[in-house]
């Protein structure tokens, strides 16, 4: 893996003579480079941190799935997001199609996250209008830290029940039935967790953008093509002007791009 943004005076070491890939980059050194803001005069605010894989044409997903356009490197730094995460925010329709299990604790990791006053794995925090979900997973029935269900004041009571019954921490984020994105970063702000991960899908992300409350995306950008129909990375509502986020890094390797933005 190599560094291509910023670009600095002195000669990155992971970057080989003759512009050829360096050697594999540390999970450490992957945690430094992706490491959340630290807290403010006031403390520690929320930053709600993106992460997402496109092909050249634009496509999130293949057959349903991010998998078939990611690689090894994607999913090295997939998991160091996690680890540096509190919790991870992901739509209902993800659940059910990316088979989400519960975030593992990483003995390369713990040290860290102890360091950091974090629990041994982020919490999964899954955001759903219905509450159309299979409580006899492994996401609700055996996670090391309860999952929290993001739901509008208006949900099904027998279904908040069920999610209950099920070990699950139920967060209201929003009237009616909705989830309200603002309303949901400050409900886990206020349960602790303000270094926030979202993985998607398409449209959560969308709904965080049109609210105006994500702080930065994480784009790993495949040497793929695919065609098709596929879902691009954000979807749903519109925004009234595009929202302009700043560069903050580049990091390369085999012709993948691994990009960080960041709400300007």
């Amino acid at each position: 893996m190599r560094r291509l943004f910023p670009v600095t005076d002195v000669t990155d070491e992971t970057a080989a003579p003759g512009g050829e890939e360096g050697r594999q980059w540390s999970l450490a050194e992957l945690a430094a480079a992706y490491a959340y803001p630290g807290p403010g005069p006031g403390g520690r605010e929320p930053w709600l941190r993106g992460n997402m894989v496109s092909t050249l044409d634009g496509a999130a997903q293949h057959d349903g799935r991010s998998q078939p356009i990611s690689c090894p490197a994607d999913m090295r730094i997939f998991g160091v997001l996690r680890a540096l995460a509190d919790v991870v925010v992901v739509g209902a329709e993800t659940v059910r199609q990316e088979g989400y299990r519960p975030a593992r604790a990483r003995a390369e990791f713990a040290a860290a996250r102890e360091a950091a006053g974090q629990g041994p794995a982020p919490v999964i925090a899954v955001v759903t209008a219905s509450l159309d979900l299979d409580f006899s997973l492994p996401l609700f029935t055996s996670p090391l830290l309860p999952t929290l269900v993001l739901t509008g004041a208006g949900a099904a009571p027998d279904r908040v029940a069920a999610a209950e019954k099920a070990g699950a921490r139920v967060v209201t984020a929003g009237e009616g039935v909705a989830v309200d994105p603002a309303r949901a970063v400050r409900a886990l702000a206020d349960l602790g967790h303000t270094r926030l991960l979202t993985e998607g899908g398409p449209r959560l992300l969308g709904q965080t953008v049109a609210a105006g409350v994500l702080d930065e995306l994480c784009l790993t950008v495949s040497p793929m093509l695919t065609a098709g129909d596929a879902q691009r990375i954000a979807g749903g509502p519109s925004v009234t002007l595009p929202r302009r986020y700043t560069l903050n890094s580049v990091l390369e390797e085999d012709g993948f791009l691994f990009t960080r933005y960041r709400r300007a």
